[in-house]
């Protein structure tokens, strides 16, 4: 059974930020934290091929570095845990897209991955369809992909190198989350964080950043298979405030990645408005947050401060 969310402080916590392994953060949790601290969201714990447990390799293992699944679990007897999920990549070191490398077409997991020659309409994107895309990088979100036989295509690839995107249109990548979804709540999860979440769906045309109806419909699916197990999930999306706020109108959490930078405003100019009228109109079905493994967000208080404002902070 999942641990009760209670009102004290979550832990965040890298597994190996201390410097140290799962064993050893159970002990100094029980030891210096065990009052204070309700939850742990231990960020990737998994085998992974870059970004520091962001790129995981295989969501079936802890990486031996760290420990196990019991010492995941151990941790999880008095407190209520967090996983991560990267719902819209895997690495590159993955056993999917070495076997996609190497059979390409026969390979069980060709349907895994976006190959431009088969997602756009003529088997590449124009200039407008490339321009729309919301992306991380000054250019097509793609990585070539050299085929065992000596081919290449370009596959969809939204971050680094090593993170290749899955295609959720797949059922087999639908099966994929399914069981992977599964696997972290049998192994004590309370929480599911979907990372990158708003990148999962993508359509020729788009922005390929929040896709409507398609992204709704690939979380109701991703919550209600977790309902039945009494999991929670909590989509990460950095973007405008009144995305998170669509989430939070139908029942989500979300972050509250706008305190951050409003707080510091307010803090260096002495002006409370803007910070004020945040707290007046923000969800309370929201986790509160001061600081993030990927800093501080910028985009999520466009239209709640004045631009300038934000230069100066």
């Amino acid at each position: 059974m999942t641990k009760q969310r209670d009102n004290r402080v979550m832990l965040i916590t890298y597994a190996d930020s201390l410097g140290a392994d799962l064993k050893e953060l159970k002990t100094a949790l029980d030891t210096w934290y065990d009052k204070a601290v309700g939850g742990v969201h231990i960020l990737p714990f998994f085998p992974s091929g870059a970004d520091r447990g962001f790129s995981p390799k295989t969501y079936e293992m802890v990486d031996p570095a760290f420990g196990s699944f019991a010492d995941v679990e151990a941790i999880g007897e008095d407190r209520w845990l967090m996983f991560d999920f990267m719902v819209n990549h895997i690495s590159a070191q993955s056993e999917y897209y070495r076997d996609f490398l190497e059979k390409k077409d026969d390979s069980n997991w060709s349907d895994f991955f976006i190959r431009y020659s088969k997602f756009w309409p003529g088997g590449a994107p124009t200039q407008e369809q490339v321009d729309a895309i919301y992306k991380r990088k000054p250019r097509a979100p793609y990585i070539e992909a050299h085929f065992a036989d000596g081919t290449e295509d370009k596959v969809w690839c939204t971050f680094s190198e090593d993170q290749i995107d899955l295609d959720v249109s797949s059922p087999k990548v639908l099966a994929f989350i399914d069981r992977t979804l599964d696997d972290m709540a049998d192994h004590s999860a309370s929480v599911i964080r979907l990372d990158a979440f708003a990148y999962a769906v993508k359509k020729p045309g788009g922005s390929c950043f929040f896709e409507a109806p398609e992204i709704w419909q690939l979380l109701d699916r991703i919550e209600s298979r977790m309902q039945a197990r009494g999991v929670e999930i909590l989509p990460e999306i950095h973007e405008h405030y009144t995305i998170p706020l669509s989430l939070a109108d139908r029942g989500y959490w979300i972050y509250d990645f706008a305190l951050p930078v409003l707080t510091l405003h307010a803090l260096y100019t002495g002006d409370g408005q803007h910070l004020a009228r945040w707290l007046k109109m923000c969800p309370k079905h929201q986790y509160t947050t001061l600081d993030t493994h990927d800093g501080l967000g910028v985009v999520d208080v466009r239209d709640l401060l004045p631009q300038e404002e934000t230069d100066r902070v």
